[in-house]
């Protein structure tokens, strides 16, 4: 095959998932056969230093990021304007799962070769950027929880003991969700601002976010407690918590939450401080190769 100048550099994450390595070496020996040069970074701060060069930048394709969600969200802020391409490598891999790429290397490879670009609406909480969602309450404190024992790869078992514990200790403050220009509030005891619709253990939280609209879909869980919490699990699990008359379903561009008590905030499965909060969205603020 006819080399060409084309390459990509590869962001890989040795902290996601489960850290396989097969999958990053079948995307690597693929993009060569496909004409493109893939160039592997560990460091970021190397990866940065390549791309600060004005020539090795034109010559680029696209950064990709190996790794879960949070390496996808860490490339787009670093280098706003270049395309991300992703190996999937993560726990959930929610981005990928939304626009349907590959985990395997060699798919994935060509996705990154033949794909299209993909506009992607990005949400900033407080001045942090975010591509999935962000909420407040019971799941954000299940993350805090998570994070503050984290040590290297986490896989879903390591949710398990977070989760028994905020279960059996969380008090669910009331939080005021304040959308757009309104005064009045909607109150509730947890609150999910989702630009995608892709949700950990494939859970349909908010399934008409669709990333790319300019708007952000809410929903407001307004009882609380741990009962109500498995409730509306299942509910969710059916599908069928939109229609319940304890949840509130709108669309906004702006969302402030506030409450009596600092409560947990996480944006894409990372912790991001108690509220108050201010959520806005930045439409068509990041590239996706998808295929």
């Amino acid at each position: 095959m006819e080399q060409t100048s084309r390459w990509v550099a590869i962001q890989r994450n040795p902290r996601s998932g489960s850290g396989l390595r097969q999958p990053l070496l079948d995307f690597v020996r693929t993009l060569s056969t496909l004409g493109i040069r893939p160039r592997l970074y560990s460091q970021r701060e190397r990866l940065d230093a390549s791309l600060a060069d004005p020539e090795r930048r034109e010559a680029l394709h696209a950064i990709v990021a190996a790794g879960g969600d949070g390496t996808i969200l860490d490339l787009i802020n670093r280098h706003p304007g270049i395309p991300v391409g992703v190996l999937p490598l993560g726990t959930e891999n929610l981005v990928a799962r939304q626009f349907g790429i590959p985990r395997e290397g060699a798919a994935a490879a060509g996705v990154i070769a033949h794909g299209r670009h993909q506009p992607l609406d990005l949400g900033r909480i407080d001045g942090r950027r975010f591509a999935i969602m962000a909420s407040a309450g019971f799941d954000a404190e299940v993350i805090h929880r998570l994070h503050g024992r984290r040590v290297g790869h986490i896989s879903h078992t390591h949710y398990l003991q977070p989760i028994w514990k905020t279960f059996r200790t969380y008090r669910y403050p009331e939080l005021r969700v304040f959308a757009d220009a309104s005064a009045a509030p909607v109150r509730g005891r947890l609150v999910v601002v989702a630009n995608l619709s892709a949700y950990a253990l494939r859970l349909g939280v908010v399934p008409t976010a669709e990333g790319c609209d300019g708007w952000f879909d809410v929903r407001v869980f307004q009882r609380g407690s741990a009962f109500q919490m498995l409730r509306y699990l299942y509910m969710v699990a059916r599908g069928r918590h939109d229609d319940l008359p304890d949840v509130e379903c709108f669309r906004a561009r702006r969302i402030r939450i506030d409450s009596d008590a600092p409560v947990p905030l996480q944006a894409d499965g990372d912790p991001v401080g108690t509220t108050p909060c201010e959520i806005s969205i930045d439409a068509n603020s990041a590239r996706l190769i998808v295929p």
